[in-house]
């Protein structure tokens, strides 16, 4: 029984002992229990993700394709379609913000590993797809308001401005100014076009492009935004946006008015008359959009009429001197005894006829004629208000001459 007794006791020393051993080994043993479960949670959540990736495989892989869509759309003109992804964006960006390859890229800060990257590869980084979208929509805004830079017709415009008022990046104050500006572009290049050689040439062509397409214009305008006043009008507009076209117009008609004016100081001939019936068709023409500018014209033309008698006056008098001074009455009865025969034309009634007694001094008789084509240059366009200078005028040629 001793020895029983003994080996028990040895027993239980070496139970107590492994016991101890074991004791000390069970926190590791529980922190590795616990690491492996969390591992194992990591690896099975992983693992339903990618089962869950794999499910919608498909959805997914449209969403990333989104930018390249929108670019496609885009570049071919599919303008509608591109709204309707831009907007499936926003919504995408409102709802799933806090995922990266969704988000905005520039508001993010970019990582310390990204810092290392040369920058000639930062460009090559993936970009979200709410960036890459806004970058086709800018693209988008740009070949939109280049179409209204071309000859583009009502219809076009309507859809065109209709897209611009989709994309919400513009008031509509501000989309009026653009289109104005837009279609002001596309004018001044037709008129930069025009030849500038001839000054007759130069104008009637500018008044014919100014007519027809500025009239256009102008339809696309009325036709695309109402200046009708509102009958609840939104607080705090101060802007009045009828005023921004009626300012444009009165700008365009001063640009043309300029332009003419210009064009009659070079000289224009002897088709001021049909330079003037051209105007005021124009005019009248703007009459209908309520920009009559045909007052305008009278003092134009009048400086013009007069400066072109007064020069035709002038020439007259110096040659006349010129003659003066080599004439002499040695020819004088030649020239009597020749025109002694010349029948005398019976004068119409009513009309006026220069006595043929003045063919006797040359001098005298070309300075009459040199008066008459005058005046009948001016008869083609002679204002009322140029008698008085008209009057002064030839007094004061007859009085060189007396």
């Amino acid at each position: 029984s001793a020895e029983c007794t003994g080996r028990a006791g040895r027993g239980f020393d070496g139970i107590e002992t492994r016991l101890g051993s074991l004791l000390d080994r069970l926190p590791a043993l529980q922190d590795a229990c616990r690491n492996f479960m969390r591992d194992a949670e990591e690896i099975a959540c992983s693992r339903r993700m990618n089962s869950l990736t794999l499910n919608r495989h498909t959805e997914i892989l449209e969403i990333l394709e989104i930018p390249q869509l929108m670019d496609t759309c885009v570049r071919n003109g599919y303008y509608e379609e591109a709204l309707e992804l831009a907007a499936y964006v926003r919504r995408l960006e409102r709802k799933h913000s806090s995922i990266p390859v969704i988000q905005v890229g520039p508001t993010l800060p970019l990582p310390h590993s990204c810092l290392t990257v040369p920058m000639s590869e930062v460009s090559l980084l993936p970009q979200s797809i709410v960036e890459e979208v806004r970058q086709s929509t800018q693209l988008m805004l740009n070949q939109l308001i280049q179409q209204l830079r071309t000859n583009i017709q009502l219809p076009a415009c309507l859809r065109v401005i209709g897209y611009l008022r989709r994309m919400d990046v513009f008031t509509e104050a501000e989309l009026r100014i653009k289109f104005l500006q837009a279609r002001d572009a596309w004018l001044r290049s037709i008129q930069a076009s025009i030849p500038d050689d001839d000054p007759y040439f130069h104008i009637t062509k500018t008044i014919e492009a100014c007519r027809v397409h500025l009239f256009d214009i102008i339809t696309q305008y009325r036709a695309i935004f109402s200046d009708e006043e509102p009958l609840l009008p939104s607080e705090g507009q101060t802007l009045n946006e009828g005023a921004i076209f009626h300012g444009w117009v009165l700008q365009k008609v001063s640009e043309f008015l300029q332009t003419l004016e210009r064009d009659l100081r070079r000289g224009v001939g002897s088709r001021l008359d049909s330079l003037l019936g051209q105007c005021m068709y124009f005019g009248l023409s703007f009459s209908r959009v309520g920009a009559d500018f045909r007052g305008q014209l009278a003092p134009l033309f009048q400086h013009v009429a007069a400066a072109t008698f007064k020069k035709a006056v002038e020439e007259t008098v110096e040659k006349f001197r010129e003659e003066m001074n080599s004439y002499t009455l040695i020819s004088a009865p030649a020239v009597l005894g020749g025109s002694a025969g010349v029948p005398v034309p019976a004068a119409q009634p009513g009309t006026l006829q220069p006595p043929m007694v003045l063919l006797d001094f040359p001098p005298l008789a070309c300075f009459l004629n040199g008066l008459l084509v005058a005046f009948n240059d001016l008869r083609l366009c002679c204002p009322v208000a140029l008698a008085q200078d008209v009057t002064t005028c030839l007094e004061d040629a007859l009085g060189e001459v007396r």
